[in-house]
């Protein structure tokens, strides 16, 4: 996992897996991001291989965290297997999900 401040926004670059084992990686990463101020911000899942349970619910209670922060939270999901699991558990209807990292940063 990597970020970079884009203007306002802050984009976090997640790489491989999101499930219990890396989970608490970025959950600390981003309460860290949220400490500091950084309340945009763009998750970048596209070099994600794999996600599990345990990822969707580290992405719902940021999105949860970061609203009560009074921001705001984007996902780039490109890969047509992972957008799926958003389809299947209904998740696109909560989150903003976009294609590219560059339509993200133009919302």
């Amino acid at each position: 996992m990597t970020t970079e401040d884009v203007g306002a926004r802050t984009v976090v670059h997640v790489a491989g897996e999101i499930d219990v084992a890396s989970a608490d990686r970025l959950r600390e990463s981003v309460a860290q991001l949220l400490s500091d101020g950084r309340t945009d911000l763009v998750v970048d899942l596209s070099a994600v291989t794999f996600m599990d349970s345990t990822g969707l619910g580290l992405l719902v209670g940021t999105l949860k965290r970061v609203r009560l922060a009074g921001g705001r939270l984007v996902l780039v999901v490109d890969s047509e297997r992972l957008l799926k699991v958003f389809r299947i558990t209904g998740l696109t209807q909560v989150f903003t999900i976009h294609d590219t990292l560059d339509a993200a940063l133009a919302t």
